[in-house]
């Protein structure tokens, strides 16, 4: 009998539920398939940090293709979440501590339009180090930095 293991997860091949043959993909108990369990397997290992309490925000872009399964797992944790598009293929899933995530819901959405406050907050939040984070918010304020897709 072969297990597989994803973040606390175990998928068992007693336990299929359908086999499909487009794809050479195998649906499981849940509704996960390989190539989703797959193409999740950080989001479950961020699922499982914020649970052991490493961290009480995580940021994770994901496929838009996902987004149901992410909102289904997320709920049924009760953990706390806010999900902006980016680009219509892309998800920006931000999800942990009920305080944190408020914080977030605050923010514009579109990370290359963060003022150098939003950029600040959203760095320290997330656990980035404090001084670089300072050291970057001044870059920006400065002109020296921008931020977005040319920028830091």
């Amino acid at each position: 009998m072969k297990i597989y293991s994803i973040s606390g997860i175990n998928i068992n091949k007693v336990t299929r539920i359908q086999s499909q043959k487009q794809n050479n993909s195998t649906t499981f108990q849940g509704g996960i398939n390989r190539k989703m369990a797959s193409d999740l397997r950080v989001f479950y290992h961020h699922v499982y940090e914020y649970k052991k309490g490493i961290r009480n925000l995580i940021l994770t872009t994901e496929k838009a293709e996902y987004k149901d399964a992410i909102k289904e797992r997320l709920e049924k944790e009760n953990i706390a979440y806010k999900i902006d598009e980016v680009n219509g293929k892309n998800i920006n899933v931000y999800f942990g501590a009920d305080e944190c995530v408020d914080v977030i819901k605050t923010l514009n959405p579109n990370l290359s339009e963060h003022t150098a406050e939003e950029d600040f907050i959203l760095g320290i939040l997330l656990g980035y180090d404090r001084v670089k984070q300072c050291t970057r918010y001044m870059r920006i304020k400065n002109g020296d930095l921008k931020i977005g897709r040319h920028g830091g």
